[in-house]
């Protein structure tokens, strides 16, 4: 079995409909029954017997393009383990380019950031090579830059919220640092941070980091064990967006890319494309009227 839920324009859904049922026909995997969730407006299921994953969700995204998808292949189950990313995932910023902006650095290191993202440069060397720019820079413009430029994503504090409401465990994992992401983690209810830490001396960076490093590899670790600390056949949710969230993202039960970059956007279950993060409510069937909002 496959389950596919999205949420799309109104007005696409009638003809999205018929074009993805078309072309998955002909693939030999019919439609057995496409629904309005009654209890999740807006929410459309498809459910077909066999199919594909990678194909399904390719001829879904080329039906209805732009809308917010999740594919199952057992019933949707709400997830007791929640592992995200911050920088452009949790937070609109990547918080490295931001924190260089104080530094007149911004376009060299936002260059570096986003070859990164995009799997295109080794995570740990690109971290090292930007940091080590940063050099000098006054401890006092981290602070700075959290009060000035660092924002949630819309809805990222109602979905770590109502998640913890139905019983799951909120941990933020980053390859950005632990002078934003503990902060991050504070005004969005995370329970755990994993993340890197920037080293200081004498009020000022020095261009270097402390410990080992969080990476790819670091974020799968993390989704492992905090899955294994709840117990058998715990049910996971993990979201990001770039290359090094990979990992993590196709380890999950469902695997949530956030308006994220291609390589990323391939590896998941699933993906949302609008801005806000309660769609990921949504495609598991949460209700609104059982949202937590601050």
């Amino acid at each position: 079995m496959l389950i596919a839920r999205l949420i799309a324009e109104p007005a696409t859904l009638e003809s999205g409909l018929a074009q993805a049922s078309a072309a998955l026909a002909t693939r030999g995997w019919p439609v057995a029954q496409a629904t309005m969730l009654e209890f999740c407006s807006n929410v459309l299921e498809i459910e077909m017997a066999k199919g594909d994953r990678a194909e399904v969700r390719a001829v879904l995204d080329a039906a209805f393009p732009g809308a917010d998808l999740l594919l199952s292949d057992q019933p949707f189950t709400l997830p007791r383990v929640f592992v995200s990313d911050m920088d452009s995932t949790m937070i609109g910023q990547e918080c490295i380019d931001e924190l260089a902006d104080f530094a007149g650095l911004k376009p060299q290191i936002a260059a570096i950031t986003e070859r990164a993202m995009q799997g295109e440069l080794d995570f740990e060397s690109a971290l090292r090579e930007r940091v080590a720019l940063l050099a000098g820079l006054s401890a006092g413009a981290i602070d700075q830059c959290l009060a000035e430029r660092i924002r949630p994503v819309e809805g990222a504090k109602t979905l770590v919220a109502t998640l913890k409401a139905h019983g799951c465990r909120a941990v933020l994992v980053t390859g950005g640092f632990h002078q934003f992401a503990d902060v991050v983690a504070a005004q969005l209810g995370f329970e755990r941070v994993v993340a890197n830490r920037l080293e200081v001396a004498g009020g000022h960076l020095t261009g270097g980091l402390l410990g080992a490093i969080c990476h790819s590899g670091t974020k799968l670790d993390t989704l492992i064990e905090e899955a294994a600390r709840a117990g058998d056949g715990t049910v996971s949710l993990a979201t990001g967006d770039g290359a090094n969230d990979i990992p993590m993202i196709a380890a999950a039960t469902y695997g949530v890319a956030y308006r994220a970059k291609p390589k990323a956007r391939l590896a998941a279950d699933g993906w949302v494309e609008s801005e806000s993060l309660t769609a990921i409510l949504r495609l598991l069937g949460i209700p609104q009227s059982e949202w937590v909002t601050a």
